[in-house]
């Protein structure tokens, strides 16, 4: 008995099942890299709260995301919450899931780049009469943003992976679709390959696209101290 097959391989390696795996992945990384971001950034911003109260519901937050599994939460989340009336289809459950356990991640990394920009700069955009909104918007946001690109990047990275993890809940993305297939043909070997070449693709063509947005701010950084030079 063969245990591995080349025509199965090259068969499933452009299989439209396969394909459809694949595009569900990247929608699901990109909309839950969407709302995580808008939800880190409202988390981060809790933190940082001159209230004790918002930064404790802030610290909650990131303690109970970072703290336990991804998949004990989605778990729980598509089958634990309509036992009290709450009901999400796979979807949703797969959305909300992972970008709530995304947003606390990034929520620490946008924390870390808003601290790192030099408070003198804030004090004097305050001296200058601008309000503090005005000062989080076109004083430090800007310059925390070029900050957080890197770990940003590599959070998205690993969200591509993470997204498998829905396939606990039957979520139709790319390891989903593998395992149904597998079940269908038993070819354990071939389609698991298929699988992890296409999660390989992926984070390889991330990586490209990421160091492309690194190499562009840190130029037009050089730029802006080579024009403040002159």
């Amino acid at each position: 008995m063969s245990i591995w097959s080349w025509s199965g391989f090259f068969h499933y390696l452009f299989n439209p099942f396969i394909l459809d795996g694949v595009f569900t992945t990247i929608w699901l990384t990109c909309v839950s890299l969407f709302f995580g971001l808008a939800l880190a950034v409202i988390v981060a911003l809790m933190r940082r709260s001159k209230r004790r109260s918002l930064r404790s519901i802030g610290w909650f937050y990131i303690w109970l995301f970072r703290g336990t599994p991804l998949l004990v939460q989605l778990i729980m989340i598509y089958t634990a919450l309509p036992q009290l009336g709450v009901r999400f289809s796979v979807v949703e459950a797969a959305l909300i899931g992972l970008a709530m356990n995304e947003a606390a991640y990034l929520a620490e990394i946008i924390r870390a780049g808003i601290e790192a920009v030099s408070e003198g700069q804030s004090r004097a955009a305050r001296a200058l009469g601008m309000s503090e909104r005005q000062i989080m918007r076109y004083i430090v946001m800007p310059q925390a943003f070029k900050i957080i690109i890197p770990p940003l990047g590599n959070s998205v990275n690993g969200l591509l992976k993470t997204t498998s993890v829905t396939s606990v809940i039957s979520m139709e993305e790319l390891l989903r679709r593998t395992q149904v297939l597998i079940q269908e043909k038993f070819m354990v070997l071939e389609l698991f390959t298929v699988a992890a070449l296409y999660y390989l693709l992926l984070t390889t063509v991330w990586d490209f696209v990421q160091r492309h947005i690194e190499k562009r701010f840190g130029r037009s950084t050089a730029v802006v101290n080579l024009s403040e030079k002159r």
